[in-house]
């Protein structure tokens, strides 16, 4: 504590500290003054402009449109209550009706009498500004007052100063929190100042001392000129320095001869040339100070530049973690667009992934419709809500997708007020800032683009982020085109054996359509349960080729009126077998295959092939069970006519809960009871 500049900073920030508390109170005060006259002026306007809309009413003989006006005025935030009283202190009229006829508070009832028309209360925590207005008796009044009543009442109108207070409490922090940034800033400079131009020079001058102390002239040389008086401070105490080893150099001289002169007669060749060995030896101490000197600063030097390698080692293996991670992430995102054959959730994934590798908040894939010459939204990250996902965007000039198809390669837009021939605002509802957008190309054929915008960090994009976004491009063209492939073999694949079907089916009058129908009945009954549209494309597949295995049925069995034996009702009831096995070589069709094994199994374990129980079979084979049941009730079949809607609906009723799930049987009730009600009003 004893320190000059711990002296010198404490007072410094005591007479600041002093300084800042005065005129942040004498900017406190003057704010709550301003705030008060402020209240007091529009309370004095908003009085007497009530004032004079009473006496105009009452001149016109409106007296019940003055409560009317009061409960209206009352209803601003800003005022908290108003009333007119008599000078007895009875409430005449108030904006609050249960008030009149009662007394009013002390407060205004002394003020009056005092006639101080203006003043500060409190209500509770809350403070009001109260302006008394008192209405004169004028002549228009005497036709139904006293004309020897001076005063008719007093209109009172309270002020809620609620948001003022709040905007002086703003104030007040905004004022303490500069206040105290102030002083810092001036404490803070102030520190600086006497750390560079008082305390580093004063050390320099306390290490030299001692250096002269320890009698090294030469190292304790001063050359301070951060200021005059540290020059001249500088140039002073060298001058000492030089003066003083003079003076120690004359002085050894002088002893150095007087013992030469003693010794002379007797050892004057041994003095003198220990004389010359001792100089000798100085010269080469010193020859070697100068040169450890050198050592040492060439030490410090290599240290310097083993400090800017050990930085630049550093800074180039955080660029190749960057990398590195950018590679991983670029091979898992290859992993798993290849292992994805679905095109919505491709899309989906190779948005996410490549916004999540760029650090970006938007990204959106768009595809190209070569017949309208449009983009539409494959997939898309970080777009408004608003957004329409399945809007056709026009390609015109000015989008950044538009140049990518024009121009046939990845485009890097680092900051977007420099490429004026792009537009800003982007069709998809936000602004562009900074962008990368590459091309996905499918052989020659370029079917959209990629764009990522707007990094997370707000630095702009840079060609590494276009190259890695080209890769990726690249790679998801790849998996786009397998996916498509995919898709077209799977369609070709549902169709050869849907023909397969519509064949068995066309080969039998009473049987044709029945695929379709049930597919029907099964879609409308998985969309009223909402499922999930994956459930959905599983149920419409299985509902197609649930009868595929009656390929293998003899078909004069198929066609047979006569009543069955055991015998035929064992190979009729092989048919879902036999068509797990036909499906079986067809990969993706895999998922459906218990599907169609099961849909003849009961809820209550008396279903065929293998009797499973309701509780282990699929949810898709029973919601196939119930539309099996219903198509094959109302239609014609060689054994039978078709029954009516109403008695196969009958029949499902009943059978809920032994061959069909319970749940699903009354799920499908509710559905074709819904479906009644609308023809019914249809027809209406």
């Amino acid at each position: 504590m004893n320190s000059l500049k711990v002296k010198i900073l404490g007072l410094t920030a005591v007479i600041l500290a002093l300084t800042v508390g005065v005129t942040l109170w004498v900017n406190l005060e003057t704010q709550r003054t301003i705030l008060h006259r402020f209240a007091d002026q529009s309370g004095r306007v908003l009085g007497e402009t009530i004032r004079n809309s009473i006496i105009t009413h009452m001149a016109a003989g409106q007296q019940d449109e003055v409560a009317s006006d009061l409960g209206r005025i009352s209803r601003e935030p800003s005022i908290d209550t108003i009333r007119i009283f008599d000078e007895t202190g009875r409430i005449l009229v108030s904006s609050k009706v249960e008030e009149t006829g009662d007394l009013v508070s002390g407060e205004d009832l002394l003020a009056y009498r005092s006639n101080n028309f203006s003043y500060i209360s409190m209500a509770g925590a809350r403070e009001l500004h109260s302006t008394l207005v008192p209405i004169r008796n004028q002549p228009a009044c005497h036709g139904c007052h006293d004309a020897k009543a001076p005063v008719l009442g007093i209109l009172s109108v309270h002020l809620s100063l609620d948001e003022m207070t709040a905007l002086q409490g703003k104030g007040k922090q905004a004022t303490f929190l500069s206040s105290l940034g102030m002083m810092a800033i001036m404490i803070l400079a102030l520190g600086i100042f006497i750390l560079f131009y008082v305390d580093r020079p004063l050390r320099r001058l306390t290490e030299a001392m001692r250096m002269v102390e320890d009698g090294e002239f030469e190292a304790a040389h001063l050359s301070e000129t951060n200021s005059r008086e540290m020059a001249f401070l500088s140039g002073k105490f060298n001058l000492m320095v030089n003066r003083l080893r003079e003076l120690i150099d004359r002085t050894v001289s002088q002893e150095r001869e007087v013992a030469v002169a003693q010794e002379k007669l007797a050892h004057h060749e041994e003095i003198r040339s220990m004389n010359a060995t001792l100089e000798e030896r100085l010269r080469e101490i010193e020859h070697l100070n100068i040169t450890l000197e050198e050592r040492i600063e060439e030490i410090e030097e290599a240290n310097y530049k083993i400090a800017d390698l050990a930085s630049e080692l550093e800074e180039r293996n955080t660029t190749l973690q960057v990398a590195v991670n950018r590679l991983q992430a670029l091979h898992r995102m290859g992993l798993d667009i290849n292992a994805t054959m679905d095109l919505e959730r491709l899309f989906t994934l190779l948005v996410h992934q490549t916004t999540e590798t760029l650090r970006a908040r938007i990204g959106y894939i768009l595809l190209l419709e070569q017949d309208s010459w449009s983009l539409t939204i494959g997939a898309a990250e970080g777009i408004p809500d608003h957004i329409d996902r399945g809007l056709r965007i026009p390609i015109k000039p000015g989008g950044v997708s538009q140049w990518v198809i024009h121009n046939r390669q990845p485009l890097l837009i680092e900051d977007i007020e420099e490429a004026r021939e792009f537009s800003r605002v982007s069709r998809l509802g936000f602004s562009r800032e900074t962008v990368v957008c590459a091309p996905l190309n499918c052989g020659d054929e370029i079917i959209g683009t990629m764009t990522i915008a707007n990094r997370k960090d707000g630095q702009a994009f840079n060609r590494e982020d276009l190259e890695l976004l080209a890769t990726i491009a690249a790679q998801a063209s790849v998996a786009i085109r397998n996916a498509r492939l995919y898709e077209e073999q799977e369609k070709t694949y549902l169709s050869t054996v849907q023909a397969l079907v519509s064949a068995v089916e066309a080969s039998d009058a009473y049987t044709r359509g029945h695929s379709e129908r049930v597919k029907r009945y099964a879609l409308r009954l998985a969309e009223f349960l909402n499922l999930p549209a994956e459930t959905q494309k599983r149920i419409e597949q299985a509902a197609i080729l649930h009868d595929i295995g009656k390929i293998g049925i003899c078909e004069s069995l198929l066609h047979k009126t006569e009543k069955l034996d055991q015998n035929d009702i064992h190979t009729l009831r092989q048919h879902p077998t036999i068509g797990v096995r036909i499906l079986e070589p067809i990969r993706f069709l895999e998922p459906i295959r218990d599907i169609i094994l099961q849909h003849h199994e009961r809820f209550d374990g008396k279903g065929y092939p293998h009797g499973i129980v309701g509780g282990d079979m699929m949810l898709e084979a029973k919601i196939l069970a119930v539309a099996d049941t219903y198509d094959a009730m109302t239609t014609d079949r060689p054994y039978r006519k078709a029954l009516s809607h109403e008695v196969a609906v009958a029949e499902i009723r009943e059978h809920a809960g032994t061959q069909f799930d319970p749940q699903i049987a009354q799920a499908f009730l509710a559905m074709m009871a819904r479906d009644d009600r609308s023809d019914e009003a249809a027809a209406s």
